[in-house]
């Protein structure tokens, strides 16, 4: 990891905290942007991929009883704010979509792991599907001002779905496709980054299992001793956030993994799927 590690949390760094909301914007169709504000210590020591659990419920109601969670979109360590990308998919996320500034939440983070650029990676490939967007795009934020080369890949059902270009930092090359063709490439995602895998010095990607299933298949070829490396974050029901639940493990060539707490980041080799 290169100068983001100075910022790497300690096991047991994880606190709760009350946030306010301090702005909403649409997004991606049906989706919203949703930026709180949070304590500076928790900002400055947040890293790509890590996410936190939010409370989706008025205080005082206990439904929904689980939090949910959500990676981090972005961070301003000025502002000191976080921005998640939230789309309503059930009861929690449609609660948390409606959210107004001005409006307090129980918050718990950051938690798990996170994206690792290595020393000496300069070529990095993106791959999100969908929502799976919001760590990429801190992520590329991290990597943009390291002045690193990024080829940013997206797919969604539709252009409706997709991020908009204006969203990423840097001289990002930004490539689309959509399931309909309205925008970009006709197809999945994973068919345009055949022609990168090489390019790549690292890979990184975020969105739904079947995603990974096929990008096994479209990199594995292309691979050399299994280089470049393949990050992918996982998408899982992290209720509790410290392993206890047992709700979101994952199975790796190591055995079964709480992602909430060795994850949500893997390496595509070792996850079994």
């Amino acid at each position: 990891m290169q100068a983001t590690a100075a910022r790497a949390p300690g096991r047991g760094s994880s606190r709760e905290f009350e946030s306010t909301v301090l702005a909403v914007e649409p997004i991606m169709g049906d989706a919203i942007l949703l930026t709180v504000g949070a304590p500076p210590s928790v900002v400055e020591r947040l890293l790509p991929g890590q996410f936190f659990n939010v409370a989706c419920r008025f205080p005082g109601s206990f439904d929904p009883l689980l939090r949910r969670p959500y990676s981090v979109y972005r961070a301003d360590r000025e502002k000191s704010s976080l921005t998640f990308l939230v789309r309503p998919f059930g009861r929690g996320s449609a609660w948390l979509a409606k959210r107004a500034p001005g409006e307090t939440l129980d918050m718990l983070g950051p938690l798990g792991n996170w994206y690792a650029i290595p020393p000496r990676s300069q070529r990095l490939l993106m791959l999100a599907g969908g929502v799976g967007v919001a760590p990429l795009v801190m992520l590329s934020d991290d990597a943009a001002a390291q002045r690193l080369d990024i080829v940013f890949v997206m797919g969604a059902a539709d252009e409706h779905g997709l991020l908009p270009a204006s969203e990423l930092r840097g001289s990002i090359e930004y490539l689309v496709a959509t399931d309909d063709g309205s925008r970009g490439h006709r197809g999945l995602a994973t068919e345009i980054i055949s022609d990168y895998v090489a390019w790549a010095d690292q890979i990184y990607a975020c969105g739904p299992e079947p995603m990974y299933r096929t990008l096994r298949a479209v990199a594995d070829p292309l691979r050399i001793h299994q280089r470049p490396k393949v990050q992918i974050s996982v998408e899982r029901g992290m209720a509790c956030g410290f392993g206890a639940c047992l709700g979101c493990v994952v199975e790796t060539r190591r055995g079964m993994i709480a992602s909430c707490v060795r994850g949500p980041v893997f390496d595509l080799d070792e996850v079994v799927m």
